[in-house]
This record gives structure tokens, C-alpha cells and sequence, in this order.
């Protein structure tokens, strides 16, 4: 199965709420001021440079029974390189009401692998601005990883990609999941999580099914299994497409 980096850098910012904000709160200024405040920055940026506007998607994570709720979604950008590292992270001193919501955050620089290519539905408002605009009609379970303090990073990269990844796409294809991307970061060593893994499928059902048929293929011996964080949603924001 031969798998090929998508180009350029995918940035992802991990999103959280203050402990004072709600979750309603944070995802309305998320959403209402915040993305195209962003998202009107980037297409400038790109004017000036006389190129494309990076495409600009954001995911709301479903709460977690637990309700020790890590992170409440993450925005991603796609551009050619990564953003340069940043000194003082976003939000220390708020430009708008959702980084007053929002804890500070930081950008994290990916590499973007597509592993099952499946098409997802873009459908621009047709009323007020076309973007952002939502989509919806699927179940996205994404999986956030941490390596073992032994691991050898190198293998973790190799064995995901070559092994894991085949054995996946396998189960996902019987089962009619639509997408899987894996996303791993660009230096591990810097970076708390490794790495990335975002599985979409139609409904319940497919999940549960895939759940039953997935048989290990030994990645568990390079990640830390108590450091893993899942998550499930069932929406994402388009910024720019």
C-alpha cells in the first residue's frame, strides 16, 4: 500500500476551555467571530503572496462520558511550511471573546498522510457569507498518541505507516468508512503527542463493526496506551475549504 505525505504542513491547535467557560460559550465565539476573523487573515496573507488560501477546517469533539474533558476540538491549517515556533502561545492576551473562553494554545506541526481518500461533502451557505459553514453526517473518531518513554520514534513513524495503517484502511474499507488521515508530528521530540489519527464512518454501526473486526498488528508496543486520548464528534467547522 503505498502511502504519500500530503504537502506542505497541516498545524494543528488543540483546543481546551478556561474552567470558567462553558462549552457553549466557547464553541459560539469559536465559530462566530473567531474562525472568520482567522480565516479573513489567511486569505490576506495569501493575496499578498499571490497564492491560494490555506484550507482552514476545524472539529468540535463530542464531551467525553468521563467528563475530563482534555480538549474540545482542534483547528487545522494547511500550508506549505510550518508556522515559525512561537514564544508566547495564542490567547495569553486575548484579540476576541473566544480566546477569552479558550485556554492559551500553540500550534503543532504535522505531516498529513491520507489513507482512505473518501470524499467529504463541502456545502457552502447560501444565505449571508458561503463560509464558515458546517458539515455534519458522519462519525469522526479521532485518536491522539503519545509515545512510550523507550520508543524508538523512527520505528513508531515506520510501523504506523507500513503496518498499522494497511491494517486499518483493511478493516475501515470492509465495514464502508469513508476517511482515515493520519497526521504525525514533525519533531516528535519537542512536540507532547506524537501524533494523530482521524477515522471517519457513516454511522454507530460501522464503528462498532469495524471495533469488532480490528485485530492488533503490534503498534501497541511503541505508544503509551494510558496516555492515548479518543474522541468522537460529529460536526466540523469549514473555515476555508
Amino acid at each position: 500500500m503505498d502511502i504519500v505525505a500530503t504537502p506542505g504542513t497541516k498545524m494543528q491547535f488543540l483546543i481546551s476551555r478556561r474552567p470558567e467557560a462553558t462549552r457553549d460559550e466557547l464553541i459560539v465565539n469559536w465559530f462566530a467571530n473567531h474562525m472568520t476573523a482567522a480565516a479573513e487573515r489567511q486569505r490576506a496573507v495569501a493575496a499578498q503572496n499571490g497564492a491560494e488560501p490555506p484550507r482552514y477546517i476545524a472539529t468540535l469533539y463530542n464531551q467525553v462520558p468521563s467528563g475530563e474533558q482534555v480538549w474540545d476540538g482542534v483547528a487545522q491549517i494547511w500550508g506549505d511550511a510550518p508556522f515559525a515556533r512561537q514564544a508566547v502561545a495564542n490567547g495569553v492576551e486575548p484579540r476576541d471573546t473566544f480566546q477569552q473562553k479558550a485556554m492559551p494554545y500553540v500550534g503543532w506541526p504535522t505531516t498529513e498522510y491520507v489513507v482512505v481518500d473518501g470524499e467529504l461533502p463541502v456545502t457552502p451557505n447560501t444565505f449571508n457569507e458561503p463560509f464558515p459553514c458546517t458539515r455534519t453526517g458522519f462519525l469522526k473518531v479521532t485518536t491522539i498518541l503519545t509515545a512510550k518513554a523507550d520508543a524508538d520514534v523512527g520505528a513508531l513513524f515506520d510501523h504506523w505507516l507500513n503496518v498499522h495503517a494497511p491494517n486499518v484502511a483493511g478493516v475501515m474499507n470492509q465495514v464502508g468508512a469513508t476517511r482515515y488521515v493520519i497526521s504525525q508530528s514533525t519533531e516528535p521530540d519537542v512536540d507532547p503527542y506524537v501524533g494523530m489519527a482521524e477515522m471517519y464512518f457513516p454511522d454507530k454501526t460501522a464503528l462498532r463493526n469495524y471495533l469488532n473486526m480490528y485485530e492488533s498488528d503490534g503498534i501497541e508496543q511503541f505508544v503509551d496506551s494510558d496516555a492515548q486520548l479518543t474522541f468522537r464528534s460529529s460536526t466540523e467547522m469549514i473555515g476555508i475549504p
